[in-house]
């Protein structure tokens, strides 16, 4: 069994209280939709990429934006909340992993579906 890292483990309390930031405190009306998905620090603390989604895909650059906006903000609140000596750049991303995956999903449902028509035939 493999034990978590230090910096898996920064990363999931980022996590948790950047998505607690996010919804309490944040007062941009474009990230109220934001969720936070994973957060990845590197192994030296320097740098953390902060991967989100939304539910509306065509706000995502517009709602990255406003997010490198408050990035400051955000990491100076979470400095405030963690016990780090030094709090990560904050570095966030659009994840379209799950668009992605419910494409490919889509995709082999039409395959099996194909494939089941030229059975049945």
């Amino acid at each position: 069994m493999r034990d978590f890292g230090r910096e898996e483990r920064v990363g999931a309390e980022i996590h948790r209280e950047l998505a607690l930031l996010l919804r309490n405190e944040v007062r941009d009306p474009r990230l109220n939709q934001v969720t936070i998905q994973e957060v990845r620090v590197v192994r030296d603390m320097s740098h953390a990429r902060v991967f989100f989604t939304l539910m509306d895909r065509d706000q995502a650059k517009d709602v990255e934006q406003a997010l490198k906006k408050a990035a400051a903000f955000l990491r100076r609140r979470l400095s405030d909340l963690m016990n780090l000596r030094s709090m990560p750049q904050l570095h966030f991303e659009y994840d379209a992993s799950l668009e992605t995956g419910a494409r490919l999903e889509s995709l082999i449902n039409k395959a099996i579906a194909s494939d089941n028509k030229d059975e049945n035939e």
